[in-house]
């Protein structure tokens, strides 16, 4: 269904320094990055898309909407954990912190947090404990 998600900055060295460790800890591959343009994405796996994608928009400047989020898929709950954690400690700031969410379905357990642009973002596990 998707081909790929853009999220904005307005410091590119900043958002790739927040970006890059936490997609690593999530087993998401870089697929390129582009300092001159500025852009980098990540390539889902098995497949070459869905690809997040993190750039400089092409009208300038960034401001992070309402009501837009982008969830990424968690292994295990423990890996939700450490993805929230290390969001914080990269500047991230808190918008849930980890734990179930029966009212979406038994078994999921997520977190939310904004980047340091304020883009939203989840961290979501579907597996049973």
């Amino acid at each position: 269904m998707l081909s790929h998600v853009h999220l904005g900055t307005r410091d590119f060295d900043r958002a790739l320094a927040f970006y890059r460790p936490l997609m690593a800890l999530l087993g998401v591959t870089e697929r390129f990055c582009d300092p001159a343009r500025p852009w980098a994405g990540w390539q889902s796996s098995p497949g070459p898309r869905p690809l997040l994608l993190l750039g400089v928009p092409f009208e300038g400047g960034h401001e992070p909407g309402n009501g837009q989020m982008v969830a990424l898929l968690a292994a295990t709950r423990g890996q939700v954990d450490q993805a929230h954690a290390l969001a914080l400690a990269l500047g991230g700031r808190c918008e849930g912190p980890p734990g179930l969410r029966p009212h979406y379905h038994p078994h999921y357990y997520g977190a939310y947090f904004r980047d340091p642009d304020g883009n939203k973002l989840g961290v979501a596990c579907h597996e049973a404990a």
